[in-house]
């Protein structure tokens, strides 16, 4: 890759207990099936060489790029409220660092590479189904404009891995700009090591958060921008339907970014218990719970922070409750700005709490598509085509919504903007596409059992413009039919 700018690793700078270092264990027979040319140029690669034989080695970790230090991080965390003292990439390779064209530094991981001293009996492998299921999901999430890592490539690898049935492998290469995670100093602080986790947070604050360092306490402002964080981007989940699947705090980034999409899912019928994870047996992460886990995470954060934030516990204690006490507020104020805009409200009224979640309760009730929901209510502001049926037909009751519907537009017409322009705003945040289960599903059988990718390069060119509406691709908007309809989403591993 001698024709694109080097690797920098300054993670693999820190103590050698953050990591094991190890090159990613090479594949048989390497093949590009998806390379993401924009984000290429973000980084500044060369689109060209990264598609080479050379390029594609690189991607599939049968090469080192120059400047690289290729390491697995260590890590550990609270999985389902359960302490596991010891984790870490069990199946990821970090190769290091790009500096793209818009000055952000990145790091570059290869997922699927092959197992390290982390991964606890797995084969390290990757499928090629749970490869592209990420990387649909991820670009979706990004042109939704959700904080996320990224996919780079997807190489299939000329092998095949075992998991319920033979899968063929895959490797993706996925960027974040950081995966660090609360995991991460939660590995210093069960082990009672705190020169490792004041290392630690001094890198997170020079490289993600170096006004922190300016301030009193700056390992109580890079926790306050966490939280601040974590809120803003839970809220925005809430407000298109998303559901993580596995919010532990090994799964939750320290830049706010999201990370580690395994059964993850966006909801068709809306209810706030839904839950598609098969490992989620009890409900933990439901897309009505992730608010309250998202807090617990954080408080699980502050008590690994605690050695840093004073020299004597009281005060410490009383800076991690400083902080923590200001998220209810902080998701709050973020929630209702998201869904205030979902309908079209500009400035706040009294009310308008109770406007949002009385049409949450009716959709929950009326088993209403969520998505479909929010979208059509702006089709509705437009008088001359409104036809309030598509969206009554949404709700197994349509008298039901109706009521609730009269109250919204009155409120409407208190905003003083015309019909069209609000609706023209609802657009921007209501999407008409998300990656809808049954096609992700869909694209994924093709790729898997006819080594066909057309579907999944369709339903890509789709999500990647989900605010536009896009003539001919109705199909696409649709919620699944009966016989369609995915009930459970599985990890890869």
């Amino acid at each position: 890759m001698s024709s694109s700018p080097s690797f920098e690793a300054t993670y693999a700078r820190l103590p050698e207990r953050f990591f094991a270092r190890l090159s990613p264990t090479p594949v048989r027979a390497p093949r590009l099936l998806r390379l993401n040319e924009a984000l290429a140029r973000r980084l500044g690669f060369d689109r060209g060489a990264l598609s080479s034989p050379d390029g594609v080695a690189l991607l599939a970790g049968n090469a080192v790029p120059h400047g690289a230090e290729p390491i697995a991080m260590a890590y550990a965390g609270f999985q389902f409220g359960n302490w596991v003292p010891q984790l870490g990439d069990g199946r990821a390779i970090l190769l290091g660092e790009r500096v793209g064209d818009d000055g952000v530094r990145r790091d570059v991981q290869l997922k699927g590479s092959g197992p390290t001293p982390f991964s606890r009996r797995g084969d390290g492998r990757a499928a090629v189904g749970p490869v592209l299921r990420e990387y649909v999901v991820s670009e979706a999430m990004a042109a939704l404009g959700i904080p996320t890592t990224r996919s780079l490539a997807v190489v299939a690898t000329g092998e095949t891995i075992m998991r319920e049935q033979p899968e063929p492998g895959a490797v993706l290469t996925r960027v974040a700009e950081s995966h660090v995670r609360v995991g991460t100093f939660q590995l210093f602080a069960g082990r009672r090591d705190e020169e490792g986790l004041r290392a630690l947070a001094d890198y997170v604050i020079e490289r993600h958060f170096p006004a922190a360092a300016e301030r009193a306490h700056p390992y109580a402002a890079m926790f306050e921008t966490v939280m601040e964080r974590q809120a803003e981007l839970v809220a925005r989940w809430q407000g298109i339907g998303f559901i993580h699947g596995v919010m532990n705090t090994d799964n939750t980034s320290i830049v706010g970014e999201t990370i580690d999409y395994g059964p993850c899912a966006f909801m068709d019928t809306f209810h706030p218990d839904t839950v598609y994870s098969s490992i989620d047996r009890m409900g933990r992460y439901a897309y009505g719970n992730q608010p309250g886990i998202a807090q617990w995470n954080l408080m699980s954060f502050a008590n690994a922070l605690l050695p840093l934030l004073g020299d004597v516990e009281e005060e410490a204690v009383g800076r991690a409750r400083a902080v923590l006490d200001q998220y209810p507020e902080r998701f709050e104020c973020a929630y209702r700005a998201v869904f205030d805009r979902k309908l079209g409200l500009r400035g706040r009224r009294p009310g308008d709490d109770a406007l949002t979640d009385d049409l949450l309760s009716v959709m929950a009730e009326q088993k209403a598509d969520f998505t479909l929901t929010f979208r059509g209510l702006g089709e509705l502001l437009e008088e001359a085509t409104a036809d309030a049926d598509a969206v009554r037909s949404l709700f197994d009751d349509p008298v039901a919504f109706d009521a609730w519907y009269a109250r919204w537009r009155a409120r409407i017409a208190e905003e003083g903007h015309t019909p069209v322009e609000i609706r023209r705003e609802m657009d921007t945040v209501n999407p008409a596409y998300i990656p809808r289960n049954h096609r992700v599903e869909e694209v994924i059988r093709a790729a898997v059992d006819r080594d066909d990718l057309a579907p999944f390069e369709a339903l890509l060119s789709v999500l990647s413009n989900p605010y536009e509406a896009q003539p001919g691709m109705e199909r696409y908007e649709a919620p699944p039919g009966p016989e369609e309809i995915v009930h459970a989403t599985f990890c890869g591993t």
